[in-house]
């Protein structure tokens, strides 16, 4: 069923997986695994989910495989998000 993710700032735009994938792989999971976890949330039964959702829930499932993976997650979402913020 598609979705649609409500942003942050209230902006709504489609649900797309595979942000999910990427994500988590860069936290150390393996391709298995965070296609596992973006396929949990795809069943999600609402149509529209937040992102603040979607993260929680990611990181719940990251950390049941391994609890180094929120913190590196973290880190990483920490330091994007510092270079969007502040543009050089």
């Amino acid at each position: 069923m598609p979705k649609i993710v409500i942003k942050r700032d209230g902006k709504k735009e489609p649900f797309i997986k595979e942000k999910i994938v990427v994500s988590a792989v860069k936290t150390g999971a393996p391709v298995h695994i965070a296609r596992d976890i973006a396929e949990k949330i795809e069943k999600h039964p609402e149509e529209s989910i937040k992102t603040a959702w979607i993260k929680s829930r990611v990181l719940d499932e990251l950390k049941l495989h391994n609890t180094n993976w929120p913190k590196k997650w973290y880190n990483y979402d920490k330091n994007v998000k510092r270079l969007h913020d502040h543009p050089v």
